[in-house]
């Protein structure tokens, strides 16, 4: 039934599985995705949304590399919104609503047009390994599938529980059955295990919501994208989502079930994720506050269902029903579908190298809520990451990693294998100390190049990517080097509320302004005309002024990459003995020894080892 034997074999078609998959397969490895049900690849199991704060960054990445998310987010979009447009660049993110159902088909049709890719339905139940190397899968009807290496995407798969107030069921997310059999082989390895929680809310019939009792949350006037290629259109139309509130009558009749809820009765016990609490949860811990949001985002262009974002709930259905009633424009609404949380296994990340292969067994990859990461753009960044480097280590060529400097991908996994994770990890501008240099709009300049050189990123990539660098530099080169009289630019000053000048100076200075922009630049004449002359698109004199405004924090934020990188040369010999240096606290040399980091600049960064800990390394090394 199968190729004798896959370069690459991935166990999941969620996003991490689809993009490990389209990478694996792009690169030139003969790949064989599996899933428990084809018909829901890429299936968006939570809000019908991708990107956000931060994870637009990331999914911005994954299009720079070569990736699909971004392609698929754009030709799916029903709604775009850069989000943090307030603040500075290195804040903005775009986000799109997706139409779920267009979404799903669409990555199910771009899989199915790339070369190198098999496709299998049925459930994997174990892994083969030999001599610490992983050989193949075993699958639910006793098959055994022969691959060089194996990538785990199993989502929330692997033994889910579904909980809905005092009922549990089996399933890995609502009409779908878990997968079993592969955590105990993980165990049997040696692997450690956990369990994690998430949830979701109520979907509704939105012919029964009373919109006009609502706030309306439209799209971006000039909508973007996410994908740098061109074949992707920005949005012409859009679909307005709108806004109501719960409050304490709602919470009154909420707290009526708590009695019956999970997650204070004691039948969860792992964690859920902190950034995104249930809406009991919600209440519970913020109790001085009368009200919170709910968003109500449709499902897709056509359908009349609605995900209610804000609700997400493990609380008996009835008593969601009774206290969703309650909210504004709710009072007749009718339920598609019941909130539900579920609990997964996951393994701690600590277990993983930087390539997500994992330590115990060469060959074999975790990708996504598997390591404890929760959000479709977190797992999808991982799941691509995972892809390049299966195919790599195949192939017997060099690793592919990424920095912290280079990408929020590359904080995401530096997190997750240094620190590890005790609840389910998202992305946060906050967590990147680069993230001046992470922006959104930049991500081609910083990963494209090293998409191409590793075979996944297309000329057409590259080249596009090239002539966007090269004309937003001659364009900033152009306003360093000319001057603007006074007469020219006082008006527009004065119409910012801006100092006027006395004399002529370069347009460089005047520009720099926070309060000036580039629709205001373009009022100088000699400005116009270069854009005219040079025919400079929306991205390019975006480029320009986020490097005339913000050269200063840039060239700041360089510096002190530079200076981390210098640690990140010292490696760490592969399984160093720690014991040997009597110098280092206990907990340093405990924490070291279990993650086994590569470079000094890594060890740096594990919650319990110290800057003495770090210099101590330093000196026994030589430094």
């Amino acid at each position: 039934m199968f190729e004798k034997e896959y370069d690459v074999i991935v166990v999941g078609g969620g996003h991490a599985g689809s993009e490990a998959a389209a990478a694996a397969a792009n690169m030139g490895s003969k790949t064989l995705l599996i899933t428990m049900n084809l018909q829901n690849i890429a299936q968006m199991s939570c809000n019908p949304a991708m990107g956000g704060i931060a994870k637009g960054q990331i999914v911005r990445e994954i299009d720079a590399l070569g990736g699909y998310s971004g392609i698929v987010s754009d030709n799916s979009a029903i709604q775009f919104k850069m989000l943090n447009k307030s603040k500075g660049p290195a804040m903005w993110s775009p986000r799109v609503q997706s139409d779920r159902m267009r979404f799903a088909e669409e990555w199910r049709m771009m899989l199915e047009n790339t070369k190198n890719l098999d496709f299998y339905q049925e459930m994997v139940s174990g892994i083969s390994t030999e001599n610490g190397k992983v050989v193949g899968v075993r699958t639910s009807l006793g098959l055994e599938v022969k691959g060089k290496s194996v990538i785990l995407t199993n989502g929330t798969f692997l033994n889910g529980l579904i909980h809905i107030g005092e009922k549990q069921f089996g399933g890995g997310r609502a009409g779908e059955r878990a997968a079993t059999g592969i955590t105990k082989d993980l165990l049997d390895l040696g692997f450690e295990s956990g369990r994690m929680k998430t949830g979701t809310p109520p979907r509704v019939d939105g012919r029964s919501l009373d919109f006009s009792k609502m706030i309306v949350q439209p799209g971006d006037i000039d909508p973007q994208k996410f994908s740098y290629l061109d074949s992707t259109k920005p949005l012409v139309n859009q679909r307005d989502c709108h806004m109501s509130y719960t409050s304490e009558r709602v919470h009154e009749l909420l707290k009526e079930g708590f009695d019956r809820s999970p997650m204070f009765n004691g039948s969860i016990k792992s964690i859920g994720p902190r950034y995104c609490p249930s809406i009991e949860d919600k209440i519970n811990r913020f109790a001085d506050k009368d009200r919170h949001q709910l968003f109500v985002e449709p499902e897709g262009w056509n359908t009349v269902e609605y995900y209610i974002n804000g609700f997400s709930t493990s609380l008996p259905e009835d008593v969601q029903f009774r206290a969703l009633k309650e909210c504004a424009g709710f009072e007749n609404v009718k339920f598609f579908r019941p909130g539900y949380a579920i609990e997964y296994d996951y393994f701690p990340p600590t277990q993983l190298q930087h390539t997500l292969e994992t330590k115990l067994v060469e060959g074999l990859y975790f990708a996504g809520q598997i390591n404890g990461t929760t959000g479709y753009e977190e797992a999808a960044s991982q799941g691509l990451m995972a892809g390049i480097n299966a195919h790599l280590k195949v192939m017997e060529k060099d690793a592919f990693t990424l920095k912290r400097n280079e990408a929020y991908i590359g904080v995401l996994i530096d997190d997750l294998i240094t620190k590890g994770t005790e609840e389910p990890y998202r992305m946060f501008t906050s967590r990147a100390e680069y993230r001046t240099l992470l922006r959104q709009d930049n991500a081609d300049f910083r990963l494209t190049p090293k998409g191409f050189e590793i075979g996944l990123a297309s000329e057409e990539r590259l080249r596009k990517m090239e002539t966007k660098e090269k004309n937003s530099a001659a364009f900033v080169k152009f306003i360093k080097e000319t001057s603007v009289s006074h007469t020219e630019i006082n008006p527009i000053l004065e119409s910012k509320d801006s100092a006027t000048v006395h004399q002529s100076d370069k347009m460089f200075k005047v520009f720099s302004r926070p309060e000036i922009t580039m629709n205001d630049m373009q009022k100088v004449e000699a400005v116009s005309e270069y854009i005219q002359e040079n025919k400079l698109n929306f991205e390019e004199l975006q480029q320009a002024e986020i490097q005339v405004k913000y050269a200063g924090y840039i060239e700041k934020e360089k510096n002190n990459a530079d200076k981390l990188n210098r640690l990140e040369g010292i490696r760490i010999p592969k399984n160093f003995d720690y014991t040997k240096l009597k110098s280092l606290s206990y907990e340093a040399r405990e924490k070291l020894k279990a993650v086994q980091p590569a470079t000094v600049s890594q060890a740096s960064r594990i919650s319990g080892v110290s800057p003495n800990d770090i210099s101590v390394m330093l000196v026994y090394m030589g430094r």
